[in-house]
């Protein structure tokens, strides 16, 4: 189950509530009794690591190793097919 940061804009209450994603929403402040308890956006708490994510493959934009295709010599002949395949 996610937890959600939520915050009251009368009185400032914050507090982290563990809640299943199909639960509605809490409107109402525990701290001030009043109808504007609100959720609020928060950053995610992971980060994904190791190999084939963008942070260790991708971002230092070295290209991928060529494929078979790219590294074989042409076809001789002009036919679009080789006996060497």
């Amino acid at each position: 189950m996610p937890i959600y940061a939520y915050r009251c804009s009368q009185c400032g209450f914050a507090k982290d509530v563990l809640q299943k994603m199909s639960d509605a929403p809490l409107t109402h402040c525990p701290e001030c009794n009043t109808e504007s308890f609100a959720k609020q956006l928060t950053a995610a708490g992971f980060q994904l690591k190791g190999s084939g994510w963008y942070q260790t493959d991708f971002k230092g934009g070295a290209s991928a190793a060529p494929t078979k295709a790219e590294s074989a010599p042409p076809c001789q002949g002009g036919t679009g097919s080789c006996a060497c395949n």
